[in-house]
């Protein structure tokens, strides 16, 4: 199980939010390729973006940020935040991006999802499925939805789409530990997809309880930037759990 590393970006700084509240921010760097190149240095092989004034906007804001970090390293970046056309899906993956991430508009817009699939490739979509009690929650996690993440999932999962995370939003930002029994359910009902959990990482105990469900990787931000995971056990976790994405 290979452990992600998050860089949220607002102004061109890397920061956390708490539970998705964009008025509870936390800066850690002005500098997201140093983050980057700190972690590659460290046998990162992955990376997970997310352009929070553009998720805010509806209007991608971070695109030269990808460029310059895909640029500078050899990390397989997955990147997303207001995604909303074809062209958007084109514009990231040619500034670099191994993936893009798409989230609100898969559930909003069904119909432009196809036309993205049909241009770039289901096997160049990664899907984030933000939840709350088992229902999506859109927009920056301030609309909910009628929609199960089973139903998100299953639907996707037939028009060929692999790559799948979940932040269940409770957890996201806390350092509670992540939400085991959802992602041990999800797992179960969809045993081939590439699963990657997403919020909650406190700890590598943590880590190892992802582990043990089957969980293929995890998306571990803000305990990375308050030293609650080291970058020296980081690059021992990925040495031993060689990735096989």
């Amino acid at each position: 199980m290979e452990i992600i590393p998050a860089i949220d970006l607002i102004d061109g700084a890397c920061v956390r939010l708490t539970q998705g509240n964009y008025h509870e921010k936390t800066v850690y760097s002005s500098n997201p390729l140093e983050i980057a190149l700190q972690l590659e240095d460290h046998g990162v092989q992955s990376l997970h973006i997310v352009d929070l004034d553009g998720a805010r906007s509806g209007r991608i804001t971070h695109l030269k940020v990808l460029e310059t970090i895909a640029n500078h390293t050899q990390l397989k970046i997955d990147f997303g935040g207001g995604v909303k056309t074809v062209e958007d899906t084109k514009h990231i993956i040619d500034a670099g991006a191994h993936w893009v991430t798409i989230g609100s508009l898969a559930v909003k817009h069904p119909e432009t999802m196809m036309k993205i699939i049909d241009a770039i490739g289901a096997e160049k979509i990664m899907l984030g499925a933000d939840v709350k009690n088992e229902f999506l929650q859109i927009h920056g996690w301030l609309e909910r939805t009628e929609i199960t993440v089973y139903q998100f999932i299953e639907k996707y999962k037939l028009l060929g789409i692999q790559r799948f995370f979940c932040t269940d939003i409770s957890k996201d930002g806390m350092l509670e530990g992540p939400a085991i029994d959802l992602y041990q359910k999800i797992i179960s009902k969809f045993p081939d997809i590439y699963f990657i959990a997403s919020g909650g990482v406190s700890t590598l105990h943590d880590l190892q309880a992802l582990k043990i469900i089957k969980c293929h990787a995890a998306i571990v931000g803000k305990a990375i930037y308050e030293g609650r995971i080291s970058l020296s056990e980081i690059q021992v976790w990925n040495e031993q759990n060689q990735c096989t994405c």
